[in-house]
């Protein structure tokens, strides 16, 4: 049960740690990898590691999303090793059938030398890509542009010259401008063609004001009945009456709508008995797959239950092997750590081996006692000069001392004698 557990926890730690970091935490990954892509750049990861292994170059969100797992973990696996000796340290290059696991533990004990911390399981990287993936990359390349000495630099921008301003006229006044210019052109035109209704009305008025004021001369025609037919079939095109038409007068607007619901009942005639013939053979079709879908349901019902309870029993085989690969990555890392410190301690006992084995500090021994030998002979003779110069500095008091004690005892004698005498 707590094996069964343990994966449902983690999805909501993740869950809660998302909803802690933000609602733009889930496009992190994508920024930190295109951050990535440059720093690769600036370290022309195309010519010194894809080129010799025949990789095309990263897109720009290559590790962000999951296209392809093998593949993305192999170039994640060959850039974390370049990275690192790019960085200075002593690294091999991972090879197509290596163990993943202990790939992954090396990669991250090398980011954990470098100071960088590692707060997520390592099969968050099997995957190759995500933002655990971004990250491990991301550290490794800015250690490796730390070791070549790359410094980010201040922006220069460059000078813009002040551009004069141009004044451009819009081409909607220009062509509204034209348009009212050729209609113009258009009714001066149709208005030499056609007489005008007005005007043909003051020409009639006068001439009928001509006629009333002539009435008595005219009492008989003299016009012949041919030429003026003639003169009529001549002028009869000219005497056409024009109207002109506005398109803002809600009548003409009227008509286009009868017209258009006119056009739509038409063709709405034409087309319902396709649509309801197209209705009917889909609806047939419908009830077709349904029947059909039932059958299928029906007939394979238990290989569905068999389907569901051997993907349970995958799931929880994942499950395990999962947490047993994180159990395996951390044994091997302490067996690295256990091995490193072996290592240490051959070294130690094979050179305190070699220094026992060594004549040399045997020498430098002897060289030491025949030296102290004649320091102490010199000691000794020095010691005996001063014992002799002690002695004769003795005696000499002592010899100095019984001349002054004779010296007081011979006056004292004579003064004596010389008193009995």
């Amino acid at each position: 049960m707590a094996e069964e557990s343990a994966p449902g926890r983690r999805g909501e730690r993740s869950e809660e740690a998302a909803a802690e970091r933000g609602p733009g935490a889930a496009f992190h990954m994508f920024v930190l990898m295109e951050d990535l892509l440059d720093k690769l750049k600036l370290l022309s990861y195309e010519e010194e590691a894809l080129r010799p292994h025949n990789m095309r170059p990263l897109s720009r969100h290559y590790f962000a999303l999951p296209t392809n797992p093998g593949e993305q973990f192999f170039m994640f696996c060959t850039l974390a090793a370049w990275l690192i000796s790019k960085a200075g340290r002593p690294f091999e290059q991972p090879q197509e059938y290596d163990d993943p696991n202990a790939v992954i533990s090396s990669v991250l004990s090398e980011l954990r030398s470098f100071g960088r911390p590692v707060d997520f399981p390592p099969s968050k990287l099997k995957t190759g890509c995500g933002e655990q993936v971004c990250y491990v990359l991301d550290c490794l390349a800015e250690e490796a542009l730390k070791n070549t000495g790359f410094s980010w630099k201040r922006p220069a921008y460059p000078t813009e010259e002040p551009e004069e301003e141009e004044i451009t006229e819009d081409d909607a006044e220009l062509t509204l401008s034209k348009l009212e210019e050729d209609v113009a052109e258009e009714e001066s035109d149709n208005e030499e063609d056609y007489i005008d209704l007005n005007v043909l009305k003051a020409q009639t008025y006068r001439s009928n004001m001509n006629n009333t004021a002539k009435q008595e001369e005219i009492l008989q025609s003299t016009t012949d009945a041919a030429e003026w037919n003639l003169e009529v079939e001549r002028v009869l095109p000219q005497l056409k009456v024009t109207v002109r038409t506005d398109n803002k007068d809600w009548r003409i607007h009227v008509d286009q709508m009868h017209q258009h619901k006119d056009g739509i009942d038409s063709s709405l005639k034409e087309t319902r008995g396709y649509l309801d013939k197209l209705h009917n053979e889909i609806s047939r079709t419908l009830e077709k797959i349904n029947s059909r879908e039932k059958y299928i349901n029906n007939q394979l019902e238990h290989l569905v239950q068999e389907y569901r309870s051997a993907q349970a029993l995958l799931s929880e085989a994942k499950e395990k092997y999962q947490e047993g690969s994180g159990g395996v990555t951390e044994r091997i890392r302490v067996l690295s750590e256990i091995t490193e410190a072996l290592e240490k301690v051959k070294q130690e006992t094979e050179e305190k081996g070699s220094s026992m084995t060594d004549g040399a500090p045997l020498v430098k021994i002897k060289q030491a006692l025949t030296k102290l030998r004649q320091e102490t002979i010199q000691m000794d003779i020095q010691i005996g000069v001063m014992e002799h110069a002690l002695l004769q500095s003795k005696l000499k008091e002592k010899s100095n001392m019984t001349r002054d004690m004779h010296a007081t005892v011979i006056p004292e004698a004579t003064e004596v004698l010389k008193l009995l005498v």
